[in-house]
């Protein structure tokens, strides 16, 4: 596993850039809008949801700290579908590329696109339940953000630091006035709401939780292009997932001093509705225009990283329109995957449902996550030699904590959200005869020759 790609990476970053590369790619959408699918799996309960948050965060790190180890190992472009591909085979390396771009990264920015209408729309006067106004306002934004990204990376990368400053505006302003101005609500009890399944109903929230802590995974990408990754990337990992964790927890319970859980599982916008109680309604639509900032922010990235992902797909000529899918414009950028993005998220736009969208895809991405974590625990049997950066610490505990915490997530998720998880699984069983297609394909070329 110690090939020349590690010697071909520059050694220049720091602890300091790694854990607010952290903190930047893990706090997005989530932390804004999850709260009422958390409550609302809880039936207006705030213990429980507090509890999923807690989890969430321990089952990020555990993931976070053992995914660094194969980063380490493999620092090539392409991440967890480089990962797999390298451990595993072709095969598995396709199959996850495949749902990456079919499903995760599309999937994931159609859900951010859709609470970007839903903010957009209440900001403007529509009623929560008018469907056209978000799902057109998801699709549009998308679209201008595809655009945009046809200009080129700097252009992104722009986006992405105004986006920074949007972000940090809401959390800073709910954070500090909630406790003086909330006039105090239960944070801890009851745990559930009545006649609730709890480990349904912990299922569901948990599931939302991770979706907010969704990120993680490319952190490990800069393994390969620290000074020194095996004393600081865990110390970036354990100190950034920790410092998000707390974040989360402290704005959860901010909403909930203000709003009670039971009034928060009611509303698709809590943030907002927590700083109209906070501001006013005009305090509280300059606090919303940050938050439609830091989504929108989101949804850049991954418009950015989704084109990224078809493309590195379509290099290997094994899906339709790969050629095409492969084009770069003049401007350095894969502007057909960017297209394409932009056409299937669309398509998942059309569902209006963020928390449909981003249950499915976090579902379908911990499937692969699973298999990245042991790939740990099997490249330390074949290859106990190879140059490792970094070591996960506490081996074999850490990585067994991620993938049986990985399990019970996709193995609840099929008994609690069975269409849902039918569905996702669909998808990617839709790869299977593309791969053997274009296999047979390339025999046959080869055998010609």
């Amino acid at each position: 596993m110690s090939d020349s790609g590690t010697h071909q990476l520059k050694k220049t970053l720091g602890f300091t850039v790694a854990l607010t590369t952290i903190i930047g790619m893990v706090v997005g959408s989530g932390i804004f809008f999850k709260p009422y699918a958390i409550f609302n799996a809880t039936g207006g309960a705030p213990g429980l949801g507090m509890l999923a948050w807690v989890i969430a965060g321990l089952l990020s790190m555990a993931g976070a700290l053992t995914a660094a180890e194969i980063a380490g190992m493999i620092p090539k472009t392409g991440g967890m579908v480089t990962y797999i591909h390298d451990i595993y085979g072709p095969k598995l390396g396709f199959m996850t590329g495949w749902v990456d771009s079919a499903l995760y990264q599309t999937g994931s920015t159609a859900a951010i696109a859709v609470v970007f209408g839903i903010q957009g729309a209440s900001l403007l006067g529509f009623p929560a339940d008018n469907y056209w106004p978000k799902v057109l306002l998801a699709i549009g934004t998308t679209g201008f953000l595809a655009v945009m990204n046809n200009f080129g990376a700097r252009t992104s990368g722009i986006i992405q630091n105004i986006a920074t400053v949007g972000k940090l505006i809401p959390l800073i302003t709910i954070i500090a006035v909630s406790f003086f101005k909330g006039t105090g609500n239960d944070v801890l009890t009851p745990l559930l709401g009545p006649d609730l399944n709890p480990g349904k109903a912990f299922s569901l929230a948990l599931l939302a939780a991770l979706f907010a802590f969704d990120g993680w995974m490319g952190v490990g990408m800069i393994a390969g292009e620290m000074k020194n990754p095996g004393k600081d990337l865990p110390k970036a990992l354990i100190l950034g997932i920790t410092a998000v964790s707390l974040i989360y927890i402290v704005m959860n319970v901010a909403y909930l001093w203000v709003i009670p859980a039971d009034q928060l599982m009611l509303t698709e916008t809590p943030a907002a509705d927590v700083s109209k109680v906070l501001f006013g309604p005009r305090g509280g639509q300059f606090v919303s225009i940050g938050i439609l900032i830091s989504v929108f922010g989101g949804l850049n990235g991954y418009v950015f990283t989704a084109a990224r992902s078809t493309f590195t797909l379509a290099q290997t000529n094994r899906i339709p329109f790969s050629k095409t899918l492969q084009k770069v414009n003049k401007n350095g950028v894969p502007s057909n995957a960017t297209w394409f993005v932009f056409i299937v998220s669309s398509l998942y736009c059309l569902t209006g449902k963020y928390d449909l969208l981003t249950d499915l895809s976090t579902f379908m991405v911990w499937n692969f996550y699973i298999l990245t974590f042991y790939g740990v625990i099997k490249l330390r049997k074949s290859h106990p030699d190879a140059e490792r950066p970094y070591k996960v610490p506490l081996y074999p505990i850490i990585p067994l904590i991620a993938i049986l915490g990985g399990a019970a997530v996709v193995i609840s998720t099929i008994i609690t959200q069975f269409t849902y998880a039918m569905a996702g699984i669909g998808i990617m069983l839709l790869g299977l005869p593309v791969y053997a297609y274009y296999e047979k394909k390339e025999k046959k070329a080869e055998l010609n020759k």
